[in-house]
């Protein structure tokens, strides 16, 4: 979780860090705060809350320097005070830092740390960091090496960043394993450091990404990367070609309706050059699939979390249908704790939007150790998941702000089925007429879409009359069970409704029970071949006093008599009807959530980038 942003240059570093910091708080907003290097001493800002409690602290108590670091938390240790929030200041008053992951030994270092007469001033796990840099600089060791030997005492997952007196014209940050992203900014005359590409994308666009074991020493005027070990590393620079505009909210109230709204033009981009209609063919370069290697798949794992994860069932039901080979979906904070049978033949395919999802990084990381293909599916250029796989494929769906996502799970769907039929066409599984009509299809996406957000109208309708329902069941079938899980997930976390889903087949099972005047029901049921089956789960539900809405297909007009609410969508090819289908479910969420007036963007309890176990 957690954001963070450092300068150094010849301007002020407070504007830059600040607005830097704005640009990331959906990685964290529990407690945010800044340090500037100022006249020889190290200035701390720090306060409960949103980053504009922070600003508001600035602006009565200003602080001016050319070096300066800040940081907006998700806490995982100690509770969201300004006591707790980073910076964290050692007690020479010459060392800062500011830390994204978990420090696993904490305990033991803060017992040995005060056993030496320490003294500790916060609940959190970072502290030691700045306790360990400080004893180390006592030794008169210079901060590099100060810096170095610290982290070598930490266990766990880290990306920190340190500010210090003792070398007033430089940041040092440096990554240990998957606890999220450092990104540096390579200026003119001045760089920048960032947990995340959009907290400095309006100051530069070329970019270094440190990997694991790796530390950058930066000035204004260089940038050094070494190993842990003080090896000089060289990384290949990035120019990233996102606009800075795309990071604002335009015309939208939320991040979230702006981003739902914009998967016309995410889909559109992750097709292009990737789909060859008039040829009929499927082309993913970083995938690196050979034809012989398409051949000697066995099976494929796919891994990720939440969201990512529903993209990844119905995934699972893509590559058998289309391309014949056995798949199936693990929870990647499961996958690393079983005992999966996993061998060269097989394929590890991770989703994640940021690429820096913790647990997804672990569960590629045993895929690795028991000999796997690795394959990617992120959105993030340039993160760990994309550079640990042997191939990936980027979503293409530009910067997602809202946590709750939205247009990176839409384009997953598309990529899965875009690898189905390039792994059927290599493998000699379809024929030619078939993968024509196959890649045809893929023409008609954004606009199915785009007639599925024309009818917003009709899903703010529903949700203004079901805005104070405190339980919500949803029910799929087939590849439409996928989408009930997406929906339910979504009413959760923005709105904080009680909402559950089921395999529709299931509801007899038990989930019947529940069905009265107070349990409202979702059912998808578009014209597809389990059509005839979710109508009578429609009609059982309807039966027993239940409100019913159903994602029906245009001109269905069973449907509509059967329903309270109906979400029409176009009538879809049934294997991309996901695509299509889950856009009425996000809408009524974000309505329904939006109507209550709560936080949309940055709901509680919840970061974009789940970077710590």
């Amino acid at each position: 979780m957690c954001g963070i942003v450092g300068y150094v240059g010849d301007q002020n570093a407070t504007p830059i860090v600040l607005n830097g910091l704005r640009r990331l708080e959906y990685r964290g907003y529990d407690s945010a705060g800044i340090a500037v290097l100022s006249n020889g001493n190290v200035e701390v800002r720090r306060e409960a809350g949103k980053l504009s409690k922070l600003e508001s602290l600035v602006q009565n108590q200003p602080i001016q320097g050319t070096i300066g670091i800040g940081h907006t938390r998700w806490a995982t240790h100690g509770e969201p005070t300004a006591r707790n929030a980073h910076p964290h200041i050692g007690n020479t008053g010459k060392v800062v830092v500011v830390h994204n992951g978990i420090v696993e030994n904490y305990l033991e270092l803060k017992a040995d740390l005060e056993a030496e007469g320490v003294e500790f001033h916060t609940e959190t796990d970072t502290e030691v960091i700045v306790h360990l840099i400080e004893q180390f600089l006592s030794q008169e060791e210079p901060l590099e090496e100060a810096v170095r030997k610290a982290l070598k005492y930490l266990k766990g997952a880290h990306g920190i960043v340190v500010l210090s007196t003792m070398a007033p014209d430089t940041i040092i940050a440096a990554r240990i394993g998957n606890a999220g992203g450092v990104v540096i900014g390579l200026g003119d005359g001045e760089n920048f450091i960032a947990s995340d590409i959009p907290a400095i994308l309006d100051h530069t666009r070329r970019m270094l990404f440190l990997e694991s074991h790796q530390m950058a020493v930066v000035s204004k005027s260089s940038i050094q990367i070494q190993s842990l070990d003080g090896k000089k590393v060289h990384l290949e620079e990035h120019n990233i070609g996102w606009d800075p505009i795309a990071a604002e909210k335009g015309e939208y109230r939320h991040f979230m309706q702006k981003e739902i709204h914009e998967q016309v033009r995410s889909l559109t981009d992750t097709l292009a050059g990737r789909v060859d209609f008039d040829d009929g063919r499927i082309h993913l370069p970083q995938l690196n699939l050979s034809p012989e290697l398409a051949g000697r798949i066995k099976k494929i794992i796919l891994t990720a979390c939440g969201t990512a994860a529903h993209a990844g069932m119905v995934g699972k039901i893509l590559l058998e249908r289309i391309a014949r080979i056995p798949a199936q979906l693990e929870i990647a904070s499961e996958f690393r704790y079983e005992d999966p049978i996993v061998d060269s033949d097989t394929v590890v395919l991770a989703i994640s939007q940021s690429g820096e999802t913790a647990d997804t990084l672990a569960a590629m990381e045993e895929g690795r150790k028991r000999g796997a293909v690795l394959w990617s599916i992120v959105n993030a250029i340039g993160s760990q998941a994309m550079r640990v796989a042997d191939g990936y494929i980027s979503m293409q769906s530009g910067p997602e702000i809202g946590v709750a996502s939205t247009k990176a799970f839409s384009a997953p769907l598309v990529d899965l089925y875009m690898l189905a039929v390039l792994l059927a066409d290599l493998r000699g599984v379809i024929n030619e007429r078939q993968r024509h009509q196959l890649v045809s299809d893929l023409r008609l996406v954004p606009d199915l879409v785009g007639k599925c957000l024309d009818r917003e109208k009709d899903v703010l309708q529903a949700a203004r009359e079901m805005r104070y329902i405190r339980n919500i069941l949803y029910l799929g079938r087939g590849i439409q069970m996928p989408i009930a899980h997406e929906g339910a997930l979504k009413l959760k976390e923005i709105s904080y409704i009680h909402a559950e889903s089921y395999p529709a087949g299931e509801m007899k099972h038990g989930p019947i029970a529940l069905i009265d005047r107070d349990m409202p029901v979702l059912a998808l049921a578009p014209r597809d071949q389990w059509y005839e089956k979710m109508i009578s789960q429609i009609e059982q539900a309807r039966a027993r006093g239940g409100n019913v809405i159903v994602v029906a297909t245009e001109g269905d007009q069973r449907a509509a008599e059967l329903a309270d609410h109906v979400f029409w969508v176009p009538e879809t090819p049934w294997l991309l009807s996901p695509v299509v289908t889950v856009i009425p479910l996000q809408m009524f969420a974000y309505h329904i959530a939006a109507l209550k007036g709560l936080d949309v963007d940055q709901p509680r309890n919840l970061a974009k980038s789940v970077t710590v176990e």
